[in-house]
């Protein structure tokens, strides 16, 4: 499905390529990035072009879920799809629950399929996690991830020559704010 996107998009302009490739649960940033600096585009603006784009769904997803979660209850299928999802990722999702936004920041920074904004989204719903402390723990994750993905793709020794380190004391602002929270959920 990401060989047929990237061909979809191959007449926009590199920097949408990566910001449309961003957005998408398929792709996130952790496709869009190295592919924006295959294209030659300079690695700061590929990586905040690929944040904006993977921040576009995290507050509809997050303030979304629940009212979509009770209207398809109504219907039996989707009933008992919902509480068979709930009780696995409740139950496997006791690490997660047990760190709170920091593990959820973690997963969702941790750059490997199946951990990015759109699945740390429906496992803040799922778990419980309330918006105020998931919102900042997914961004934190997704900036995290998003300078994970660019030091992976340029090499770190490279990075020297870009104005990233700003972001990487973001980042760890953002952790810490995540940290002294607590593990409220």
């Amino acid at each position: 499905m990401a060989e047929w996107l990237i061909y979809q998009l191959k007449d926009v302009h590199p920097l949408w390529q990566v910001f449309f490739l961003s957005m998408l649960p398929v792709t996130e940033l952790r496709l869009a990035v190295p592919i924006g600096i295959a294209l030659g585009l300079s690695p700061l603006s590929v990586l905040l072009v690929a944040l904006a784009g993977n921040f576009v769904p995290v507050i509809p997803l997050l303030c979304l879920l629940e009212p979509w979660s009770r209207w398809l209850s109504r219907y039996s299928f989707f009933e008992r799809l919902l509480a068979v999802l709930f009780k696995r990722t409740r139950q496997k999702g006791e690490k997660i629950q047990k760190y709170g936004s920091l593990g959820l920041l973690l997963f969702v920074g941790i750059p490997a399929p199946g951990t990015g904004v759109w699945t740390g989204c429906l496992l803040a719903f799922l778990l419980g996690i309330r918006f105020r402390y998931a919102f900042p723990a997914i961004v934190g994750g997704m900036v995290l991830a998003g300078l994970v993905v660019v030091v992976a793709s340029v090499g770190a020794f490279k990075l020297a020559a870009y104005n990233i380190w700003l972001l990487l004391g973001v980042v760890a602002g953002v952790i810490m704010v995540v940290v002294l929270s607590g593990r409220r959920r």
